[in-house]
């Protein structure tokens, strides 16, 4: 009995000892920290604080909440509470925005550049560069097959039916900034009512295909035969006089796009467009057919040396040129037949530009001569230069003596 009445004091004891720690813990709690008089305010511009100087990298929470500490700041919200922690918080702000601006600039690299290098493009070009991005690979408002134009209406007229046109052939996309920066060469002589009826069908298409372009009219002086070659050399010599264009499409005057589809982009490869034309019933006459309507890129047309400037009078051009491209390691590409599709204006021959006699014996000389003949060795005299509503009309003088007069036939 007395063993167990020993044993219940030691139990009420250790109890007892237990409870007084207790208490004295909770005490000693709550003299040690006491409840803290930071205000809500000054809670939130701490978290911001931390947020900011997390906010080094280009995306995430801390921009925002750095942009929502400025706001703070310029609306006159002081943070509550201690001076000095109200101090240490505008410190660490200033500094998280300087530690912020550093990296932005530090890690944006050359994600940066290239965005940079697009805005100055849309500036130079007048375009809204806050809302302004690239234009999709496939344009968004192609139709397809087109149903075309057939008679002349004038040059006033064709711009009033395309607004946006700027004097001289130029447009570009107001929604985006384009991915192909194309100038059109169209080799001309006394072909009004031609060209009248192929810019009526052509800006339409070229405004929905988004293409930066403007159209260079080249109009040889008589008396001197046709040299079609030389002109789109001429042509594409003069637009680059004007514009940084990144390609230039070769197009004859009288062929006329029937399909929207058949994109007058910048090609990776030379591009044979006109390779379905009504008149051979829609079908590819033989493989390395380069005429009637073609583009290349800048970089591919002066390494090649453009086209051969000894063609005068029909024919030949074309085939000297297809050699050009594939003795220069490069290949003839083609859009499927159902979209390259040209309707071709009817017409008689052109005085002055009748079948080349020369053009075989010219023909098996091109790998001899294209080093030397062609964009670097143009020779012509500019007449005039004349600003229509729908193009650049530029009226050359090619003086067919000289060009010739170091070649035997």
């Amino acid at each position: 009995m007395l063993i167990r009445s020993t044993k219940l004091r030691f139990f009420y004891a250790f109890n007892v000892v237990i409870l007084f720690c207790i208490i004295n813990f909770c005490i000693y709690r709550f003299l040690a920290f006491p409840k803290s008089n930071t205000t809500p305010a000054t809670n939130a511009n701490s978290k911001s604080s931390v947020n900011i100087i997390r906010g080094n990298g280009v995306t995430g929470e801390g921009s925002q909440s750095l942009l929502t500490a400025n706001k703070d700041t310029i609306k006159g919200n002081e943070p509550k509470g201690n001076p000095s922690l109200d101090l240490k918080f505008k410190q660490q702000t200033f500094k998280a925005t300087l530690a912020s601006s550093k990296s932005l600039k530090s890690n944006s690299g050359n994600a940066t550049e290239a965005v940079g290098q697009k805005l100055e493009e849309a500036n130079e070009k007048g375009q809204n560069t806050s809302i302004l991005q690239t234009c999709p690979l496939i344009p968004t408002k192609l139709n397809g097959p087109l149903a075309t134009y057939s008679h002349p209406i004038s040059f006033k007229e064709i711009a009033k039916a395309n607004p946006g046109l700027q004097p001289g052939g130029r447009s570009k996309p107001t929604e985006c900034i384009s991915r192909h920066r194309v100038a059109i060469v169209i080799p001309y002589r006394n072909r009004e009512e031609h060209l009248q009826i192929l810019l009526n069908n052509l800006h339409p298409m070229l405004m929905r295909q988004q293409l930066d372009y403007g159209i260079f009219v080249i109009d040889q002086a008589l008396p001197t035969r046709f040299n079609r070659a030389m002109l789109m050399n001429i042509g594409y010599a003069e637009a680059m006089k004007r514009y940084n264009y990144q390609c230039a499409v070769f197009h004859d005057v009288d062929l006329i796009p029937e399909n929207d589809r058949n994109i007058y982009s910048c090609p990776e490869m030379p591009r044979h467009l006109s390779a379905a034309i009504d008149k051979f019933r829609y079908r590819l006459p033989y493989a390395r057919i380069y005429g009637g309507v073609s583009s290349v890129s800048k970089d591919q047309f002066e390494n090649i040396n453009g086209f051969s400037n000894m063609f005068f009078g029909w024919g030949g051009e074309d085939d000297d040129m297809a050699k050009r491209i594939l003795d220069s390691g490069y290949k003839i590409t083609r859009y499927p037949l159902e979209i390259a599709r040209y309707r071709m204006i009817k017409h008689t021959k052109d005085k002055g530009n009748e079948k080349n006699p020369q053009r075989y014996a010219l023909l098996k000389t091109t790998s001899k001569r294209m080093k030397t003949d062609g964009l670097n060795s143009l020779n012509y005299t500019v007449q005039e230069v004349d600003e229509q509503p729908t193009h650049l009309r530029i009226k050359v003088f090619i003086d067919e003596k000289e060009i010739l007069k170091n070649f035997h036939f």
